[in-house]
């Protein structure tokens, strides 16, 4: 698997390169992606880290593995291409962006999201097609671990959204002195209505960008 990744994610990630964990990740990967048809295409499995360079970020939100139905995984969490009918995951955050913020949101494609500075990082970075969690446990979450914690050692003023239980764990990596977390229930059908709807994520973390002297993310439709 080679790895295009940008420039500045590269840099802070190098030692993860060169331990043995990544050789066997990469060689799976590399066997799975020869032998079966897997998500996302081979092109986009680092997009995250290249939209949302390491020193623009400013909110993440932490997804789990990517989507498993061909066509549908972008290499960034939740996203889907225009054109695709959102997931439900996807619907309900829409549906919490025009509460919260009383704009709307229709457009699936997240990548102006990225580009304002919102890292959209599933813990898994690929997944064998219509086999969700198939790629789990072999390498890629000690990966995006480092990758949270970087940014948690080496940026100050994130926003980090951890949406439902596995997302949560993951605070462990995060100095909450340094960053705010803003943590709910996750938005899948089966949990949203249990604290997600109404968590108002998207205010919290524009309110606390806005007194830190940063740009507000734009969550609305682009253009």
């Amino acid at each position: 698997m080679t790895v295009r990744i940008e420039a500045s994610w590269k840099e802070q990630l190098q030692e993860e390169f060169g331990k043995p964990y990544w050789e066997s990740l990469t060689g799976f990967v590399r066997d799975e992606y020869a032998s079966a048809q897997c998500c996302p295409a081979g092109r986009n499995i680092f997009r995250a880290f290249d939209l949302t360079p390491f020193h623009d970020a400013k909110v993440v939100i932490l997804g789990q593995d990517p989507y498993h139905t061909p066509g549908a995984a972008m290499g960034f969490c939740f996203s889907v291409p225009e054109g695709n009918r959102p997931q439900p995951s996807l619907q309900n955050i829409f549906q919490e962006i025009h509460s919260d913020l009383g704009v709307a949101r229709t457009q699936t494609d997240l990548s102006d999201w990225a580009s304002q500075g919102v890292f959209l990082l599933n813990s898994v970075l690929t997944v064998r097609a219509r086999a969700a969690g198939s790629h789990a446990g072999k390498g890629w979450e000690t990966f995006t671990d480092c990758a949270i914690r970087l940014l948690s050692e080496r940026r100050e003023n994130l926003v980090f959204i951890l949406w439902g239980s596995y997302a949560i764990a993951k605070r462990a990596l995060i100095d909450p002195r340094k960053h705010l977390i803003i943590t709910s229930p996750h938005p899948s059908p089966f949990s949203a209505h249990k604290g997600f709807f109404g968590s108002k994520p998207f205010s919290r973390a524009n309110d606390y960008l806005h007194a830190r002297g940063y740009s507000q993310i734009d969550w609305g439709n682009k253009g």
